[in-house]
């Protein structure tokens, strides 16, 4: 095999695609990084779960494929000087590294017993652009259960209509949903849940530009496509919170809130709440103001926030976390918050129809004052 590309589009393909690259396993050769030279050059990282391969253009004089070991080849392309780089692997698998004056040599493996990657089949994808993707991956991936027993909550779920696609993660404690609207319909309908880890790696591949993303839907895995970059994952199974049933609607109260000036408040309260001392931010909802108090054994808080509304006098306790998170979520400059009593959840929604989400948080007990 021989081939040879810039510097810096292979070290390019080298960060992203050894993201995924198997850090101890008892199959050795997914603790490298497979590399195929035919009409460019592809490099795949892989490690039983999530896979991603990263495609760059390369003259190819001798197709073929090997592993190269994944951290010592990465940390000398870093560090070669910018501009051409050749890579010449015999059939010995002795691996010959030259950039203008400085040269290396390696050992590289067969890709002979580098397992197969999973098949999504011919399936049609669905495009989305990628800041779009973006924004409704960070908008609900801080959502996500870390809890095991309930593997299905430790991932997004994704639902598919024909003028919508819909992002929603829960935790048990609160829940994110995120929906963009495309300008032409989907044409499909599917649901399938993404493992938080998996879009974490699709997250950080995303550009903010309009450039469309596609995402194919296999029978147990799913593909993204992203520029030169594909990742493929296996989907999570199990029963997801029927989620529409369970976020309130018609909510008795609706006000309206600056979402910095409001996020600033809770975070000032928050300042004396830790996991040691931990304690709900106490919110009493009046008439165009919002009274935040917290009390720990270090301390109390107290700070006011001026919001658009009646809130009938209403208090309700929030784990101040929680709460400053979905308002961070928040893609608007106001927010509505929409309040049954003090026993139900709080819901964050969109003051116009620009944006399209949903964040909510149950609600804590409060002792009495």
């Amino acid at each position: 095999m021989r081939f040879t590309c810039e510097k810096s589009a292979l070290v390019t393909a080298l960060n992203i695609a050894s993201r995924t690259v198997a850090q101890k396993s008892s199959l050795s050769v997914i603790e490298g990084i497979l590399c195929r030279a035919g009409m460019g050059l592809a490099l795949t990282g892989y490690n039983m779960e999530t896979a991603i391969t990263y495609e760059i253009d390369a003259e190819v004089s001798d197709p073929g494929e090997c592993i190269l070991p994944a951290k010592l080849f990465g940390d000398i392309v870093r560090r070669l000087p910018e501009g051409p780089v050749t890579v010449v692997v015999d059939e010995t698998f002795k691996v010959s590294i030259r950039a203008g004056f400085a040269s290396f040599t390696i050992a590289a493996e067969s890709a002979d017993d580098y397992p197969e990657l999973p098949d999504v089949g011919e399936g049609r994808g669905v495009k989305i652009p990628q800041n779009a993707l973006k924004r409704m991956i960070s908008g609900t991936i801080f959502a996500v259960s870390e809890n095991q027993s309930r593997p299905i909550h430790t991932g997004v779920r994704f639902e598919v209509e024909d003028t919508s696609i819909s992002a929603i993660a829960v935790d048990g404690f609160r829940l994110a949903r995120r929906t963009y609207h495309p300008e032409e319909g989907t044409g499909r309908t599917m649901a399938f849940v993404v493992p938080a880890a998996a879009l974490k790696e699709v997250e950080k591949i995303l550009t903010d530009t309009e450039d469309n993303a596609v995402f194919t839907l296999g029978t147990k895995h799913i593909l993204f496509q992203v520029g030169g970059a594909t990742l493929v994952c296996r989907l999570l199974e199990g029963d997801f919170l029927d989620w529409k049933r369970v976020v309130p609607t018609d909510c008795p109260i609706k006000l309206v809130a600056n979402v910095s000036d409001l996020s600033s408040s809770i975070e000032r309260v928050g300042l004396i709440v830790s996991e040691k001392f931990k304690s709900p931010v106490r919110c009493i909802f009046s008439n165009q103001n919002l009274l935040l108090h917290t009390n720990t054994t270090i301390g109390a808080a107290e700070d006011q926030c001026s919001i658009a509304g009646d809130g009938k006098e209403m208090e309700i306790g929030f784990n101040v976390r929680y709460l400053a998170d979905a308002l961070k979520a928040v893609p608007a400059e106001e927010v509505t918050l929409e309040l049954t009593n003090g026993l139900s959840p709080i819901v964050l929604t969109p003051v116009d129809d620009k944006e399209d989400f949903a964040y909510m948080v149950l609600p804590v007990r409060l002792k009495n004052s």
